[in-house]
């Protein structure tokens, strides 16, 4: 019997294919692989489900005041809070699951370098949010806003009808460096090559829109490419 020469034996080998990562649960460890930004409550329930809601105190409204403007309360009631994991990701695919209060408003991060910093301000920075520095795949339900759940926010509008209202919804997100891709309840709903003055890698976050929404994730799985 012929043995292949070691080195003729390391030359198949380098130029077989990789093999495919594993899906990973990324609450398999709770919340110690993410970083809470803002004054959103997230909870993770023993049954796996991620609760995001807010519960604001008096104080943080009016302070010392019995009454407040129309302009302070919107400044108050639109800033945002985020779940950022501590870790960056460039190629991937990103499987979960949402339910939004209706209505409401929400959205998955990709690729943001500021961490949410600015939507975290009062009020918002809207011009440097993460859908401007990074990526941000929308989540509406019936919230006064035009853009779908599935959009590529500013870069790919998806359609109307994807979204179950009032009830569980799949996401799918594919990341790669000449594309994004975004899935909803296995549908396509939006696609983009990507900004080429954007970020190719960044860490993922899931968005708390502001002071009314109320938003459940669960089934959040990653697989590096």
């Amino acid at each position: 019997m012929r043995f292949a020469h070691p080195v003729a034996l390391l030359g198949i080998l380098l130029s077989l294919p990789a093999p495919a990562a594993e899906w990973r649960n990324l609450f398999a460890d709770g919340l110690a692989e993410w970083e809470i930004l803002g004054d959103g409550i997230w909870e993770l329930r023993p049954d796996g489900v991620l609760l995001a809601y807010r519960r604001p105190a008096k104080d943080a409204l009016f302070g010392e005041s019995d009454s407040i403007a129309k302009r302070q309360f919107h400044a108050w009631d639109t800033v945002q809070s985020w779940l950022y994991t501590r870790k960056n990701y460039g190629e991937f695919d990103m499987r979960l699951e949402y339910w939004v209060r209706t209505p409401g408003n929400s959205g998955i991060s990709i690729r943001d370098p500021s961490r949410a910093k600015y939507g975290l301000t009062q009020p918002p920075d809207y011009s440097k949010t993460p859908s401007k520095l990074g990526y941000e795949i929308q989540i509406n339900s019936e919230w006064p806003d035009p853009k779908n759940s599935g959009s590529i926010y500013g870069l790919a509008d998806a359609p109307r009808g994807l979204q179950r209202v009032g009830d569980w919804n799949s996401l799918h997100i594919v990341s790669r460096d000449e594309v994004i891709r975004v899935f909803v309840n296995g549908l396509l709903a939006a696609e983009h090559p990507g900004d080429p003055k954007r970020p190719r890698t960044g860490p993922i976050g899931l968005q708390l829109h502001d002071q009314s929404s109320v938003v459940m994730f669960r089934n959040v799985w990653i697989r590096e490419q």
